[in-house]
């Protein structure tokens, strides 16, 4: 009989090595690497008694950081693979996204949790500020790669992949304002004088404008430290060594966090910043490789306890309706904001449609709700609110992760047809909107 110790180390070594494996493996398939792992952790706490249920509420401390480490990471990375230079012009998809589509996601869903579900007004918006955010970390499929060193390469990022990555990157921390507003509501009620001017002047304005500012700032110094240190021993360009990927991500949303911003904005406002330093240096290169490898190794480990709690009954209790808010918001109420706000924009119908499509949700969600049961009060309704937050990430899971190879290679391959009908190269085919 095998001892449980050994046994751990045995599927901790697989799971490793599957995790470097199968993005490889399963490029272009209609499956994707989230799908793997989530299954994975339902088939093993399915047979394996003797583990304890990871329970997200029970382990409520260890489901809000780990998930919380994990989505830093992530938009360090994203924000570190854009190659676009800032810009009004440049991001006018991120903003669209960002000021259409995600106000219309947390107002469809907040209705739909109230009239169908029969949430609390806290609950309801609670459920919508957790969901609204398309997720920077189980979205890789659909975003973009490693960054370039060419300078000609810089405004070369199809508008799809541009699109998600970057909307990944700045509304997981614009979706907080609203997680901050659900706690209010389930502590001092609805009555807007008990609100509403924390609301605006604290969680909207300040907490925003200081996390960009403490990124912004961050970034502009390590950006010098990086590149531009006049001591050569401190260059840490001329070093090669990417772990310090990770020691900004923690400085800056440690420092942001202690000034009461938003961590999440500064750390992708950081990222953005390090990278426009010295845009196309290869060191750019080495740090996004260190936190992609990290990356996906802590989503591994959160999917496969995703998968576990399903197993254990995260879902016990499912309701239709349930199921059918969960399927509306996935495939009409995201799909249907995100077209309206991308409409006379700079992407052609079938991007528009792509990018409406898939707002990919996951980990992130998974944050925002552990936090706010554990700041808030939300009476009996933890186990309903985790319930149609998980429901709605494993279906997030199997529908985009079935659909993102397939799509994205269809659409790859019309951009290359329309670019060479166009000009006679295929030079141009990032920036042909389909």
């Amino acid at each position: 009989m095998f001892e449980a110790p050994s046994l751990m180390f045995a599927a901790a070594g697989l799971a490793v090595f599957a995790a470097a494996l199968l993005p490889r493996l399963l490029m272009r398939a209609p499956i994707s690497m989230p799908m793997v792992f989530l299954a994975t952790g339902m088939a093993v706490f399915s047979v394996a008694d003797s583990l304890p249920d990871p329970d997200p509420v029970v382990y409520s401390d260890i489901t809000v950081h780990l998930s919380e480490i994990c989505v830093i990471i992530s938009l360090m990375g994203a924000g570190l693979a854009l190659d676009r230079p800032l810009g009004r012009a440049r991001w006018a998809t991120t903003w669209r996204l960002l000021g259409i589509a995600m106000p219309l996601c947390l107002i469809g869903l907040t209705l739909l949790g109230w009239s169908v579900l029969g949430l609390s007004v806290a609950g309801a918006v609670l459920v919508a500020a957790a969901l609204a955010p398309t997720d920077p970390v189980l979205a890789s499929e659909v975003q973009v790669g490693a960054p370039s060193e060419a300078q000609e390469d810089l405004d070369g990022e199809d508008e799809v992949r541009f699109g998600l990555t970057s909307e990944a990157g700045l509304n997981d921390g614009l979706a907080f304002p609203f997680v901050y507003l659900a706690i209010a509501l389930s502590v001092v009620g609805t009555s807007p004088a008990a609100w509403v001017p924390n609301f605006f002047f604290v969680d909207v304005a300040w907490r925003i404008a200081i996390g960009c500012l403490a990124g912004y700032a961050v970034g502009k110094l390590l950006g010098r430290v990086f590149f531009r240190s006049p001591i050569e021993s401190v260059r840490m360009a001329s070093h090669s060594e990417g772990f310090v990927a990770l020691a900004a991500t923690f400085l800056t949303y440690g420092i942001t966090e202690m000034v009461e911003g938003y961590g999440f904005v500064a750390v992708f406002v950081c990222a953005v910043t390090i990278r426009a330093g010295e845009r196309v240096h290869g060191y750019h290169g080495v740090l996004h490789s260190y936190i992609e490898q990290l990356e996906r190794l802590l989503t591994v480990v959160v999917l496969v306890l995703l998968g576990g709690a399903v197993a254990r009954g995260l879902l016990a209790g499912l309701s239709w309706r349930e199921v059918l808010v969960a399927a509306a918001f996935l495939l009409l109420v995201r799909p249907v904001a995100g077209w309206i706000a991308l409409a006379r924009g700079r992407t052609g119908p079938w991007e528009r449609g792509v990018i409406a499509f898939f707002g990919v949700r996951g980990i992130g969600s998974v944050y925002y709700l552990g936090y706010a049961l554990a700041e808030g009060e939300f009476l009996a309704e933890d186990q309903t609110l985790w319930r149609i937050v998980g429901l709605v990430i494993v279906m997030s899971v199997v529908v985009h992760g079935v659909a993102a190879g397939p799509v994205i290679a269809v659409l790859d391959r019309a951009r290359r047809r329309k670019a060479v009908r166009e000009t006679g190269t295929e030079e141009a085919a990032p920036q042909t909107p389909i």
